[in-house]
């Protein structure tokens, strides 16, 4: 495959993962619209569920937002020191991704001028190079997509932890048991 080919094929998967991306999020915003319509208590019921917990923040609303930009579910769940860790471990990996990259190729290029018509096996120690590049490209590309779901995870978890609170107070209704061993 040529580079214009790989070029194409790139932008039809990315546009092909942006609307996959935004029919998650429609239909998860529909969804959520039509649970929040049919969790309305009727206006004909004698009592209304006063002690039911409601969420502040939605999960999946994270997770989407996480989806669209990495790190925007962190500010959406106020967890504002994660978006430089993010960010940092993305930059990071894109550029090593890009400098494994770049190294493949000129090695690739390497090889490729090394073989002739006489000896078609070409200098061996570019080849060797160039494999190792290449794996070192794609094992962090692998690392790339880790990251993107450890985003998405840690927006979802994050969520859901949003609204839990430990209190200081002790009850003091209750026993405690404690046991001191000296020596």
């Amino acid at each position: 495959m040529n580079l214009k080919g790989y070029l194409n094929y790139l932008k039809s998967s990315a546009r092909t993962t942006i609307k996959i991306i935004l029919i998650i999020f429609f239909a998860a915003s529909a969804q959520f619209t039509m649970h929040a319509q049919s969790d309305q208590p009727d206006s004909n019921s004698a009592q209304l569920d006063t002690a039911k917990f409601v969420m502040q923040k939605s999960a999946w609303g994270a997770v989407l937002r996480s989806a669209v930009l990495p790190g925007f579910g962190q500010f959406y769940n106020e967890s504002y020191w994660k978006i430089p860790v993010i960010w940092g471990a993305l930059g990071y990996l894109g550029y090593q991704w890009d400098r494994n990259n770049k190294l493949y190729i000129k090695n690739r290029d390497l090889y490729t001028a090394s073989r002739t018509p006489s000896d078609d096996s070409g200098n061996l120690t570019y080849k060797e190079i160039r494999e190792f590049y290449r794996d070192q490209r794609d094992l962090v590309a692998v690392f790339i997509g880790l990251t993107y779901l450890l985003n998405l995870v840690d927006a979802y978890v994050d969520a859901h932890l949003f609204d839990f609170t430990v209190s200081n107070e002790k009850n003091l209704n209750q026993y405690q048991l404690s046991l001191r061993i000296n020596f």
